[in-house]
C-alpha cells in the first residue's frame, strides 16, 4: 500500500526539529552507563580522534583507545560524530597546515586535490603531517569535551539521585 502525503507525519520546522533532536540526544545520552569521569573520558577520546584524518577508522580507533584508557566505549563512538561532512574539510586542511608547520616542512596546498586520499597520495610527508596536525588540533576539543561532558553527566546523575531520594518514604 502506497503512503500518501496525509499518511506521513507532519513536517517539523527547522527550529523544532533541532530542538527535538537535541532533546532526544540528551535522553539517549542519559542512558550511558558509568560515572561522569568514565563517560567524559570516552567522549573526549571520541572527539579527539574525530579531528584526525583517519575517517574510515574513527570509531574503531576511538573504541580501542577508550578500552586502553578506561573510558566509555559507547561515549567514544558518539564522540567521533563531532566529525561530519561539514567539519571534515576544515579539520583536514587545518591538520595538514598545522602538521607541516610543526614538522618544519613547506609544501604548497593546491585546491585541485578533490579528496583527502588524492592529497595523501602526494606522499608519506603529507600523510604524517596530517596525522601529526590532527593529533595536535584534537587536544583542545578533546579536553573541552571531557569537561563539558563531565559537568553534564554530574548534573544528570545528581538530579537522578535527587529524584530517587525524594521518592523514598
Amino acid at each position: 500500500m502506497e503512503k500518501t502525503e496525509k499518511d506521513l507525519p507532519p513536517k517539523k520546522s527547522g527550529h523544532l526539529s533541532r530542538k527535538y533532536n537535541i532533546r532526544e540526544f540528551i535522553e539517549r545520552a542519559k542512558t550511558l552507563q558509568g560515572d561522569p569521569h568514565y563517560v567524559a573520558m570516552g567522549m573526549a577520546i571520541g572527539v579527539f580522534i574525530s579531528i584526525t584524518p583517519t575517517i574510515p577508522f574513527h570509531t574503531v580507533i576511538a573504541v580501542a583507545l577508550a578500552f586502553v584508557f578506561k573510558g566509555s566505549k559507547p561515549a567514544a563512538a558518539v564522540g567521533v560524530w563531532f566529525s561530519n561532512p561539514v567539519t571534515v574539510p576544515f579539520f583536514y586542511l587545518g591538520s595538514y597546515k598545522a602538521g607541516m608547520l610543526i614538522l618544519g616542512k613547506t609544501a604548497p596546498f593546491d585546491a585541485k586535490y578533490e579528496s583527502v586520499f588524492e592529497l595523501m597520495k602526494l606522499g608519506l610527508d603529507v600523510t604524517i603531517a596530517m596525522i601529526t596536525g590532527g593529533m595536535i588540533l584534537g587536544i583542545i576539543p578533546g579536553i573541552a569535551a571531557y569537561f563539558i561532558t563531565r559537568k553534564i553527566f554530574a548534573t544528570i546523575r545528581a538530579r537522578s539521585k535527587f529524584k530517587v531520594d525524594k521518592s523514598k518514604p
